[in-house]
């Protein structure tokens, strides 16, 4: 067993399979989650299920945790009987979630003077697929003496961890790269339905392109699925439109210009109220083919 002891909070499409991965390195993991069931699977992998927020910050040297939104770690971390109320000074928070990077620094400085506990924003690239394979991206911010004393938590998780500068530089980068992502995505879904209504053999496009200048990691993940409309959950539409407008309204705060990533936001939207909010960014191709 590793000298490490870790604890994770969120087991969503993403947290399971970073769990999984720290098992198989023979971490041992902690887990909670609101919803009990959804940590069974893994306490069959050998994780320990914790009672509470408290029975996990208490008995473990690392806290990751992998929520939804700021409004949800905020909540976590600060809220009754949340990770502060336990945290301490050789404790370290290592936060996976995609949030504000002007909240993540902010959190990270209440979090050091509530309990002298060092958080380590560490947003992640690389989808449900990176993080079963462990090859996950990820953009860290911090101090980075106490980031180069957990490195090795991260090695399961991931291909690349990147130190990006203070806190909230990590979350900052996820941002940035949401931006391309978006677009990307949009694009892709566009020229997909284009090349279909034009008599193109769309399936044989990412074979045709891979390479190229058009191509990318998304492209290669999202055009199979649209050829097929096979549109297996692996990323929401909700998620991404969450990035891309924390992206426009840092872009506002900073009053630096984004229209590319505006229009994104805007597209993006459409098609989450078109009801598609829950379903996988592949169903972005049904806003353009000529049935919608």
């Amino acid at each position: 067993m590793k000298d490490l002891k870790i604890g994770f909070v969120g087991l969503g499409l993403m947290g399971r399979p970073m769990v999984s991965r720290l098992l198989a390195e023979n971490y041992s993991v902690v887990v909670w989650n609101r919803t009990p069931e959804k940590a069974q699977t893994l306490v069959g992998e050998g994780a320990k299920l914790a009672s509470d927020i408290a029975d996990l910050v208490c008995n473990v040297d690392v806290v990751m945790t992998c929520l939804s939104d700021t409004a949800a770690v905020e909540d976590l971390v600060f809220g009754v009987q949340g990770i502060a109320q336990f945290g301490a000074p050789e404790k370290t928070l290592i936060d996976f979630s995609s949030i504000d990077p002007l909240a993540s620094k902010e959190f990270a400085l209440r979090l050091q003077q509530q309990c002298e506990m060092q958080w380590i924003d560490a947003p992640v690239s690389g989808g449900t697929a990176g993080a079963k394979a462990g090859t996950l991206i990820i953009m860290a911010g911090g101090n980075v003496d106490r980031l180069e004393s957990v490195r090795e938590v991260f090695d399961p998780l991931c291909s690349r961890l990147t130190y990006m500068g203070g806190a909230g530089a990590g979350q900052m980068t996820k941002l940035c790269n949401q931006m391309v992502v978006a677009c990307n995505s949009l694009v892709i879904a566009e020229m997909m339905a284009l090349g279909r209504s034009a008599g193109v053999d769309v399936g044989c496009l990412p074979e045709a392109l891979a390479g190229g200048f058009a191509d990318s990691i998304p492209f290669q993940i999202l055009a199979p699925q649209m050829a097929a409309h096979d549109f297996t959950l692996k990323w929401k539409v909700a998620t991404l439109l969450k990035d891309i407008d924390g992206a426009v309204q840092m872009a506002e705060k900073l009053q630096s210009e984004t229209p590319m990533s505006r229009k994104g936001s805007d597209l993006l939207r459409a098609c989450a109220e078109a009801g598609n909010s829950d379903r996988d960014l592949s169903s972005l191709i049904t806003m353009y083919e000529p049935s919608a």
